[in-house]
């Protein structure tokens, strides 16, 4: 029996929102949250751990793991990077071990899903080694154990300083304060930075003995500063029931025995699991839904519950906090926020906050310019945590959510302030800004993102110009309006993709519309960036020749195959070319309402909806991301989605509700859908307060007022509705503006290199004699920058041209040469990636010939970074005038992308 199944049977008939919410969903596949207990936006996630690495375990926990090493303070819900598991506890029974190590060697314990339950602000777990019943819940900056012991006279707690998520333990610090009280903190370094987290831990129960290891090694003292492990003896009654109070700070021991005092003074982890409850009903209740669907419920309310978890605060119960100037600012006049995940949440989870808990949004927005304000970085956080900028992603995502908040009255008195700090960050030179400000676009180099950069950038100037506009800013509102069209640059009227180009105004060459992902494009290729322009759809509209060009484009990406030219799991979600799974794509099936078509928009976010979103632990097609995938999902249930997230305006797509009612403010606002089922998708109509309403999207304002939204649904489209001009969203570029021309499209025809060829596969320029394949369309590249090549090879060349390579599971270069001769064609080969044999193995075709058959460059040159070259005399052309290299994965090879260096033909 799943814990799903026993969540659902401890709950027969659920009344309130919380009890439809399973925190078991997303923890299988991608979706990379975890189960245990926090408070909506809390600083303390308590939950268990059952690994501390790989890309799946990024929240430390993944429902497919059968072990529970422990259970730590801090996690990240839906990230793609690991990171945070502070100050983990585990309960243990038996002889003493302090190394994880495995069940019966270590303290890991095996568990059961059947013995698991999660609802929010608690978790539950029989632990069946030491035989222990585990409960968690928690405040915002207090994590609360109850551990329930057999009996025994070896009982123990283990607090294991050393363990934490994809990060490097750097220093750690514990002291025995007495029988009953615990204090340190932990210092880890990696991807979010070198982070101090203090905490004081408080027991029930007074511990018979306490002991340290220090670097390893038992010591007799009361402290310990370095590899920190420690713990605590018992003897226990069967039944008995230890509880354990673990305060957290980023500020310092003080700051965690305070925080610690307020929001726990004493012993009662019921009252404290239902005043959490209660908490999480408070935030849930914002919206409620009537569906006669129980899955659809939990599945809508779970996905609600993942969008109120981050931003998480960081501060202690005081106010005070730790800031990116590295130091404490005490006692401060707003609530400090972190966790961020400003590329994911910009697109809808901050503009849902603005529904649904716009009391927060002061605060975050407040919390995002102190970033600024003390980083002394000149601009405003691109993924902050915990007192660190870890520059992951790109755009400056901060803007789009000061500008929502300022439109929509929840910034505060201070914009021009915030203003200046938009206009700042922009003027920066980090992250291609610099050549974007001088070419109007970033230009192209190998791994740079930057048709990507081009287009997140034009979307946070042109919010940073209507807030130029509103402020009488009116150079700067003109500057970031051009600015804000930059997107167009990349615009290639050839191949009618958004492409790279090189400082010098060449399109980057070759171009692959389903590979590039990393090297022109951020996580994705070039059809998930096609329509990835959220603030000028008529603009872009207008780039396919008007509304007949723009939906065939797009239906093309949906109906297309799915098929990548490279591997990367954050492109998931397919429906053709269309990716779900990750965030630049989440606007898009909204798009056809601005070409008049919103029906189709219908069709496909139903489709959507109902493949990737479910009620099961792998209910999440994606990484989570802080709560954007649910947010996502929130919306269109709801039946609107904010395509432009900073201008107040919501697209109408296809509700699943039978009815919602938001609470908006003091006003409540209802979505109604009358005739709503499985395969009544479309609108038939709609009316607003009722009266008839044709337009296919709404304001923020008129939510905001309070009001009713009703649809009428029905099984075939309607497709005059929101068709009109009138009907759809309205443009956001200024009344007369004018575009700069549109760049001079790229040549369609094939590229004949001179005789002797000499290609290099993996780069973008010339190097050391040898050109990149200017028609090369498949695969991949990649490179390592810094590492010493083996040149010894007979005819091997220089060492950079090994230093990259073109990969991917087949694949084929293509050369025109003169029929009448026959010549010399040597395949180069280093591997700087796989480190072992076996692992990389390859199949090669030359003029459809096997010529290399489980070709191994790892094996045949007896390591890494060394080159290895094959000539083959005597080809002759194929008939059409060419020389083909074929590059293939061998069936059963580990890596599944073979590679090639490069290549030469000689005459």
């Amino acid at each position: 029996m799943g814990a799903f199944a026993v969540c659902a049977m401890s709950q027969a008939a659920p009344a309130r929102p919380v009890d439809y919410v399973n925190p078991f969903i997303g923890t299988d596949g991608h979706g990379h949250t975890f189960p245990g207990s926090t408070t909506p936006f809390g600083m303390v996630q308590l939950s268990p751990d059952t690994r501390t690495d790989t890309w799946d375990g990024s929240s430390g926990y993944h429902y497919s793991d059968k072990t529970i090493i422990g259970f730590s303070h801090t996690h990240l819900s839906g990230t793609g990077v690991g990171c945070m598991g502070d100050i983990m506890l585990m309960p243990t029974v038996g002889e003493l071990r302090l190394n994880a190590g495995k069940p019966g060697s270590g303290y890991v314990s095996r568990f059961s899903h059947s013995d698991e339950v999660a609802k929010p602000g608690y978790y539950k777990v029989f632990l069946q080694d030491p035989k222990v019943t585990v409960e968690l819940t928690s405040t915002e900056r207090v994590g609360y154990h109850r551990y329930t012991f057999p009996k025994s006279s070896n009982s123990h707690v283990v607090l294991d300083l050393m363990h934490g998520i994809s990060n490097d333990p750097k220093e750690m610090y514990v002291k025995v304060e007495n029988s009953t009280t615990i204090s340190g903190y932990r210092m880890s370094g990696g991807w979010g930075g070198n982070r101090y987290v203090y905490f004081v831990a408080k027991f029930s129960k007074p511990f018979l003995k306490a002991g340290i290891e220090e670097n390893g090694t038992r010591i007799a003292g009361k402290e310990g500063k370095g590899k920190i492990k420690a713990y605590v003896d018992y003897s226990t009654t069967a039944g008995e029931k230890i509880e354990v109070k673990v305060g957290i700070s980023p500020t310092g021991i003080e700051g965690a025995r305070g925080n610690l005092a307020k929001e726990i003074p004493g012993w009662s982890f019921e009252s404290v699991r239902k005043a959490t409850e209660a908490k999480w009903s408070g935030v849930l209740g914002a919206v409620t839904v009537e569906s006669k669907d129980k899955k659809f419920l939990s599945t809508f309310y779970t996905n609600a519950y993942l969008s109120y978890i981050a931003p998480s605060l960081y501060n202690d119960a005081d106010g005070s906090y730790f800031g990116m100037d590295k130091k404490i600012h005490p006692k401060a006049s707003f609530q400090n926020y972190s966790t961020f995940s400003l590329w994911d949440t910009y697109r809808a989870l901050h503009p849902l906050l603005t529904i649904t808990a716009p009391k927060k949004v002061p605060d975050m927005t407040q919390s995002l310019l102190a970033e600024y304000q003390q980083s002394g970085l000149r601009t405003l956080p691109i993924w902050p945590l915990w007192g660190n900028e870890t520059w992951c992603m790109i755009g400056y995502h901060s803007v789009p959510v000061i500008v929502d908040a300022y439109f929509k009255g929840l910034l505060g008195k201070n914009a021009e302030t915030f203003y200046q700090a938009m206009r700042d960050t922009a003027m920066q030179n980090y992250n291609g800004l610099d050549s974007y400000r001088k070419l109007g676009y970033v230009a192209s180099q190998g791994g740079a993102q930057a048709t990507s950069k081009t287009i997140e950038y034009s979307v946070d100037d042109w919010c940073i110009a209507q807030m130029a506009a509103a402020l009488g800013h009116k150079e700067d509102a003109e500057l970031f309006y051009n600015r804000s069209a930059n997107y167009r640059n990349h615009f290639d009227r050839t191949t009618m993709f958004m492409r790279g180009r090189k400082a010098n105004g060449a399109w980057r060459t070759p171009f692959d519309t389903r590979g590039l992902v990393g090297d022109e494009y951020t996580e994705a290729n070039a059809w998930q960036y096609a329509f990835a322009v959220q603030h000028d759809i008529p603009g872009l509209i207008s780039l396919y020749g008007g509304d007949a060009g723009f939906i065939a484009r797009m239906d093309e990406m949906f109906t297309m195959d799915s098929r990548i030219n490279t591997s990367i799991p954050d492109i998931t979600g397919l429906i053709g070319q269309y990716a779900q799974g990750n965030e630049q794509c989440h606007h898009q099936a909204y798009l056809y309402a601005f070409a008049g078509a919103p029906w189709k928009s219908q069709q496909r976010i139903r489709q959507i909806m109902d493949s990737f979103y479910n009620d099961t632990p792998g209910g999440q097609i994606g990484n989570n991301d802080c709560g954007q995938m649910s947010a996502w999902y929130v919306f269109s249930a709801l039946g609107f989605y904010p395509v432009n997230p900073a201008n107040g305006v919501y697209v109408f797509g296809s509700p699943l509700v039978s009815k919602a009612t938001i609470k908006a403010g003091s006003k409540t606002f209802t979505v109604e859908a009358v005739n709503n089922g499985p395969k009544n998708l479309y609108i038939q109509s709609a009316t607003l307060n009722g009266q008839p309403y044709g337009k296919s999207w709404i304001s923020h304002k008129q939510i905001m007022a309070g009001g009713k939204l009703v649809f009428k649904m029905g099984p075939t489209p309607n497709k005059t509705y929101g068709q009109s001009m009138a009907a759809r969203p309205q443009a956001t570029m200024p009344t007369g503006f004018k575009y700069a021309p549109l760049p001079e499209p790229a040549s369609d025809k094939p590229v004949v290199l001179g005789l002797p060829i000499r290609v290099v596969c993996g780069e973008d320029d010339p190097v050391e004699g040898f050109v990149p394949d200017p028609n090369m369309v498949e695969g991949s590249t990649n490179r390592q920058r810094g590492i010493r090549i083996d040149t010894s090879a007979p005819n091997a060349a220089p060492a950079r041209i090994y230093m990259s390579e073109r990969y991917g599971q087949d694949f084929t270069h293509r050369f025109a040469v003169p029929k009448d001769k026959t010549y010399t064609v040597r395949l180069h080969f280093a591997e700087i990636f796989d480190g072992e044999a076996g692992m990389r193995v390859e199949n090669i075709s030359l003029n459809g010939k096997l010529v290399l058959r489980n070709f191994d460059p790892f094996a045949v040159a007896g390591g890494m970074n060394i080159a290895v070259v094959r000539e083959f005399k005597n080809v002759t052309p194929n008939a059409d005038g060419t020389i083909t290299v074929r590059v293939q994965a061998a069936p059963g090879s580990p890596d599944q992308n073979a590679k090639i260096s490069a290549i030469e033909i000689l005459d």
